[in-house]
């Protein structure tokens, strides 16, 4: 993967984000879905453009980690609270935006190792024991790839 290059997306994947965010708001699909994918509802800082973006997430340490390189979470900021659908709820968390080159590849590698889709969608190589490439988080954290960690209210 070239440095500048974003991690790949679906080739229908604005249909596909309606689909899994009408799924993670019904309640009883909700928890089967809801084990891997959220929903969360960003306002663009400038713009006050509204997002709903549905994105995976891994369960850490007391939060839920997401990795992503896409403008969006830009908006999102350490301190900044967000509301998220979770397991078919409506909840508030409270962000902590991890932008610093340690923080994200020890992040994305906590998410690789936990979701081998997610290190596939990165281009996140993985050794026979599930352990990232460590050449591969670096570059994921040069292309502008962050870690937001979410605290659930």
């Amino acid at each position: 993967m070239a440095n500048d290059q974003l991690p790949k997306t679906l080739r229908f994947q604005g249909v596909a984000n309606r689909i899994v965010r009408v799924l993670l708001r019904t309640p009883l699909i909700a928890r089967g879905v809801g084990t891997r994918l959220i929903t969360v509802y960003v306002v663009g800082r400038k713009s006050g453009k509204r997002y709903t973006v549905p994105v995976a997430y891994t369960a850490h340490e007391g939060a839920l980690l997401i990795g992503t390189p896409f403008a969006w979470a830009r908006n999102l900021r350490t301190g900044d609270t967000v509301d998220v659908r979770y397991k078919g709820r409506r909840r508030r968390a409270t962000v902590e935006a991890l932008t610093d080159e340690e923080g994200v590849m020890r992040g994305y590698g906590v998410i690789a190792r936990d979701n081998h889709n997610f290190a596939g969608f990165n281009s996140i190589a993985l050794d026979a024991g599930g352990n990232p490439a460590e050449a591969d988080l670096r570059r994921a954290w040069e292309i502008g790839g962050r870690v937001i960690r979410l605290t659930l209210a």
